[in-house]
């Protein structure tokens, strides 16, 4: 069995015979009928022919007198959660993928809930004290504190893990043994996970000079251990990829509104006025995709944050990857209520 969805591919001509042939030769449960183009026509299952058969249409009529002809398809770029969705509340096996109407390819809700296994290690930074979230953090370390049912630090891990990574490493500083007591190896998530411990801060960059040298040589997606957000990791891990990038950061589109009138001059003589301007920058979220040439640069020791390790890279290679995602740095006690709402509002659990 091939399981290859061109091969479910049928001409509206074709019998019904042929097609259920097909269907069983395959395995994916259905055809595809399409013009000479591969625009999608409809869909048959063997239970629409079944159907048929019981109203004496006869095995040697073309498939188009069975197809369903208003089948239900998904664009080539719809999130995979988007696509599970639907098949659940229309209770779907497959769904045929169309770029304008030309099929490319057949999601099935094997090769939705089956996900690729990314062997690129994930570096994430929990050593910091949480000093802004006093009192919370007095006791215990600001990964750990709970956001909904779970720490933060977990809800992150799981995300990653959903998208396909295992192989996790966690650096450490304030209240470690809390840390690698409540995450352990990974076992219980199915995933290994190995501790990097900072005697003394050493910054986001620096943390990276401690990862063991037997980690595998691809990149590794950094971290803050303190952000939530729900970008999708295997598409920044493709985009680094593609693009043979020595890094990747990830940025959000920040807005400031001057709050007075902006004056434009030529000496004393004004050229315009405009009236609280909006101005918008692009800032870091704590979010990266690091090569081995940039790791390798990093001392034992060395203190330096990421965006100073990466500015001795610029001109190499070092971009930027824009996303419209949910995210939040919760580094504020205001972070932290909100992270308390949005948790339960995105289905982030």
């Amino acid at each position: 069995m091939s399981h290859d969805w061109k091969n479910i591919l049928v001409s509206p001509l074709t019998s019904i015979q042929e097609v259920l042939r097909t269907i069983d030769k395959e395995a994916l449960q259905l055809a595809l009928v399409v013009d000479a183009s591969n625009r999608l026509l409809g869909t048959v299952t063997d239970g629409d022919i079944r159907r048929a058969l019981i109203n004496n249409v006869t095995l040697f009529q073309s498939v188009s007198e069975v197809m369903n002809a208003t089948p239900t398809t998904v664009e080539v770029d719809t999130p995979r959660s988007k696509v599970l969705e639907l098949m659940n509340t229309k209770q779907l096996h497959s769904i045929p993928v169309v770029d304008k109407d030309v099929v490319v390819g057949l999601e099935t809700y094997k090769s939705i809930t089956q996900r690729n296994k990314y062997n690129n290690p994930v570096f994430l930074m929990a050593g910091g004290f949480g000093t802004r979230l006093k009192p919370l953090t007095d006791n215990c370390p600001k990964p750990l504190l709970k956001v909904g049912d779970k720490p933060i630090l977990e809800t992150v891990l799981l995300r990653f893990i959903k998208a396909g990574f295992h192989q996790f490493y966690i650096s450490t500083h304030y209240l470690p043994e809390m840390i690698e007591e409540y995450f352990g190896s990974g076992e219980q998530w199915g995933v290994s996970i190995r501790y990097v411990h900072e005697k003394s801060p050493l910054g986001t960059g620096g943390a990276l000079g401690l990862l063991p040298k037997d980690i595998p040589e691809l990149p590794v997606i950094m971290m803050n251990g303190d952000v939530l957000t729900k970008v999708n990791f295997e598409s920044l891990l493709a985009f680094h990829n593609k693009n043979h990038a020595n890094a990747t950061m990830c940025v959000r589109e920040y807005e400031y509104q001057v709050p007075f009138g902006v004056i434009e001059s030529e000496g004393s003589v004004i050229k315009s006025m405009i009236e609280k301007p909006i101005q918008r920058f692009h800032v870091n979220a704590g979010i990266y995709v690091v090569g081995r040439k940039i790791i390798e640069q990093v001392n034992p020791n060395e203190v330096i944050d990421m965006p100073t390790l990466l500015e001795r890279f610029l001109g190499n290679d070092v971009l930027m990857y824009p996303f419209h995602d949910y995210w939040l740095d919760i580094g504020r006690m205001d972070d932290f209520k909100r992270a308390q709402v949005d948790i339960h509002r995105l289905g982030m659990l």
